[in-house]
């Protein structure tokens, strides 16, 4: 998977063998011939891997009795200058086995680094081939960054255009007949980072307080939603505010509770995104950063 300030932008597994785009901006930006380029990357790199992980599993003396997993992550992180543009801050290279740190690439000194006994026969080889340093370097320090910059302009220009969030503040009755349940509810929003919360006074509500979150879920179209609620009592005439800010698209808004009873006003296809959230957990075999040409790396096993 691809990543944006840990947001997958793109996805591949070996059910699916397409590298395919997870973001708007993604699908709408890049041509046909990007994702066929990076489908093409990441069969290779599975291969790559069913190649490596039976190479460290020999080395390692393990057999298939139980589960293995090899893991490689690159990328970078850069810093935002007065222009907007990003200056390369750090590089990442590294590989992990069964949850170790494996072997990493140092991008200053141009060295690969290995913090365990089975590593170091791989550093010894890969430290000997400039071709491959060089060639990992100049992606983490310059390739890299310019595609981070091509996809923060492309999510920039996405958040320009799309709809302002919009937040609801609420109450039904309680199955208890002497509460209300209050809910605040944000939807329509993307990025998908938010703060909110419910107050009451100048006091935020936590779990502690009965607090329960449906936390960050998708809509249908590509942005996010989030409901808050708590229950209260009926007789409880205290102030209560929904509090929502969206840094990604600089809204700030503050609901104030009326303490009517209603529910919000909402459309049928926003109830079925809210009803059709599916979650998956999986074995994580690769995590790929802002990536699809590293196809020098197929040539090079671990041994």
């Amino acid at each position: 998977m691809g990543m944006l300030d840990g947001r997958m932008i793109d996805y591949f597994d070996s059910d699916n063998p397409k590298k395919v785009p997870k973001e708007k901006w993604m699908k709408e930006n890049l041509q046909p011939d990007y994702w066929e380029k990076g489908t093409q990357s990441r069969q290779s790199k599975q291969q790559w891997f069913k190649v490596n992980i039976g190479i460290l599993k020999e080395r390692m003396r393990q057999n298939d009795s139980d589960i293995h997993v090899l893991q490689w992550m690159t990328g970078c992180e850069g810093d935002v200058l007065s222009d907007g543009n990003l200056m390369f801050h750090r590089g990442l290279y590294m590989l992990s086995y069964d949850g170790n740190d494996f072997l990493s690439f140092d991008d200053a000194n141009s060295v690969w680094v290995a913090p365990t006994d089975e590593a170091v026969q791989t550093k010894r080889k890969w430290d000997n081939d400039q071709d491959l340093k060089d060639k990992t370097k100049g992606y983490v320090e310059h390739e890299c960054i310019q595609w981070l910059n091509k996809f923060m302009m492309y999510e920039e220009q996405q958040l320009k255009s799309a709809p302002k969030p919009k937040v609801y503040l609420f109450a039904k009755d309680s199955k208890v007949k002497a509460n209300t349940i209050l809910t605040c509810l944000a939807t329509g929003f993307y990025p998908k980072d938010i703060i909110l919360k419910i107050k009451r006074g100048d006091r935020v509500l936590t779990r502690e307080d009965g607090l329960v979150t449906s936390g960050v879920r998708p809509n249908g179209d590509d942005t996010y939603q989030r409901r808050d609620s708590v229950e209260i009592l009926k007789t409880d005439k205290s102030e209560y505010t929904c509090g929502f800010i969206h840094e990604a698209s600089g809204v700030w808004i503050e609901k104030v509770w009326d303490h009517t009873l209603h529910e919000a006003s909402l459309s049928r296809p926003f109830i079925g995104a809210l009803s059709g959230v599916l979650v998956v957990v999986g074995l994580v075999a690769v995590v790929l950063i802002v990536l699809w040409r590293l196809g020098y790396i197929g040539r090079y096993k671990i041994q």
